[in-house]
């Protein structure tokens, strides 16, 4: 595994996490039993990740605490995260820490953000969460402060450009991938300025992983104008990554091009398979995809910021 500093924080963290949440929830949602779930968490681990993200609506935690157990503390970096719809109060925080930190197993939490923030609502979490987030990372029981974006109805990041005018966030998890790389230029070159730590997230999800899905996310975004049908050949979109100096498949594309993405730190990859865990895991560890590459995928799709991915 390759290590890298997760910008302000300091902290030592893989270059790939363990998601634990997604369509799979480490296999939570797809007809694991929480034996094969935790296998997981200890495989990666064994691998060298050190990076663990779940949330409290994953409902994964539990899981992580007991694949966990019996690893130096020190060494790991867990993530998690305060679910932020429907009006939450501060004690509605105190409660939810609590659940977390008796879940995981552990007296503090290295990275807690506020998860799924919109920008409506973002002022309020702001003035009103804010300072019981600062009071527990005083009392130690946080180490550093995060906040995560909804993708999915926010491809354009309006929040976390918000959120950037503030000097309060340590880590911030982006969705971004092939398809969408609007965070470059709209999250990521001002998260460098400030040296926030980055979290991936949506790396593959469902279009860089399902062809037939692919094939509909790009007739959107043709449709929308977003990319011109003359750059692409739509029944077999991405097949010029796939050659002896490029990717090996799809996924493998989709992760190296985020591993490598200048002001990325972490790159998340979630799966409840644990064959897919070691391909990812190998993916991550390739060189950056080639330079030519690189330029067609940008030229491609430098205009979209309508979809997530999914």
């Amino acid at each position: 595994m390759e290590y890298t500093t997760l910008g302000r924080t300091g902290l030592k963290v893989s270059v790939m996490g363990l998601g634990c949440g997604g369509p799979s929830s480490i296999g939570q949602s797809t007809g694991n039993s929480e034996d094969e779930s935790i296998a997981i968490v200890k495989y990666a681990l064994k691998s060298g990740i050190n990076f663990i993200d779940t949330a409290e609506v994953y409902q994964t935690e539990r899981i992580v605490g007991h694949g966990i157990k019996g690893y130096n503390r020190e060494n790991l970096v867990l993530s998690t995260k305060k679910s932020t719809w429907g009006n939450i109060k501060p004690k509605d925080v105190l409660k939810s820490l609590q659940r977390s930190l008796k879940n995981l197993g552990t007296d503090y939490i290295d990275i807690y953000h506020l998860h799924g923030v919109i920008l409506s609502d973002y002022d309020y979490l702001v003035s009103e969460i804010m300072p019981t987030l600062q009071e527990l990372r005083d009392q130690g029981k946080i180490r550093f402060l995060g906040i995560t974006e909804r993708f999915n109805p926010d491809p354009h990041h309006s929040m976390l450009q918000r959120a950037l005018q503030d000097d309060i966030w340590d880590v911030m998890m982006v969705g971004f991938n092939i398809l969408n790389q609007s965070a470059r230029d709209r999250v990521l070159a001002k998260a460098i300025e400030k040296n926030i730590g980055i979290l991936i997230m949506f790396a593959v999800r469902l279009a860089l992983s399902r062809p037939k899905r692919l094939k509909e996310c790009l007739n959107e975004l043709i449709g929308k104008n977003q990319i011109s049908p003359s750059e692409i050949n739509i029944e077999d979109p991405l097949k010029f990554l796939i050659h002896k100096n490029g990717a090996k498949n799809l996924v493998d594309a989709a992760y190296r091009f985020c591993r490598y993405e200048p002001g990325i730190h972490v790159t998340l990859s979630g799966t409840g398979n644990l064959s897919h865990l070691k391909d990812n895991l190998e993916s991550i560890l390739r060189p950056p995809l080639t330079e030519k590459d690189l330029i067609k995928l940008k030229k491609i799709f430098k205009n979209v910021d309508s979809i997530s991915g999914q």
